[in-house]
């Protein structure tokens, strides 16, 4: 594995979704995620990749769960993170995270890098959370800014200290 990538749109209180589905539909963000997982590898758990409408286009998915959910043949399916991180060994590839929510929790302290869509909204319903991180160790810098955009956002990298 080249590196290890979350990416996620969060509103102000790190707010992540509802009902197993995103809060915002933002089409530009939603091709910016598009633009930087394409091509590459994306890891996420089962109610993401259920939530899905369809397979993502040119990505190879690998899910995590715990239990015996039968996936498509194509889909990596994998038990545990200690399981993810034997499969990866071999893949000469930057790797996503991209959800949900739990996945996130596990992750976040093992990435590189994390690509966050702050969205400068809130939403006071929201049944599930990006997990708090400590901003002093990652290197924050604004890729991109839509502050005319209805809700205002920004894309954030933050990569590791």
């Amino acid at each position: 594995m080249k590196k290890l990538i979350v990416i996620a749109a969060i509103g102000k209180n790190n707010e992540l979704g509802k009902n197993n589905d995103l809060i915002w539909h933002i089409k530009e963000d939603l091709n910016f995620f598009k633009k930087n997982t394409t091509g590459h590898h994306v890891v996420m758990g089962k109610n993401t990749f259920l939530s899905l409408p369809k397979m993502l286009s040119n990505r190879t998915h690998l899910v995590l769960s715990t239990g015996d959910y039968q996936f498509s043949k194509d889909v990596i399916s994998l038990r545990s993170i200690e399981e993810f991180f034997e499969k990866v060994k071999e893949i000469n590839d930057d790797i996503y995270v991209i959800g949900g929510a739990f996945v996130y929790s596990q992750f976040v302290p093992l990435a590189d890098e994390l690509i966050l869509t702050e969205i400068d909204d809130e939403y006071l319903d929201a049944d599930v959370y990006f997990p708090s991180f400590k901003d002093e160790n990652w290197q924050r810098t604004i890729l991109e800014e839509h502050l005319d955009n209805n809700p205002p956002y920004k894309h954030v990298s933050y990569i590791k200290k």
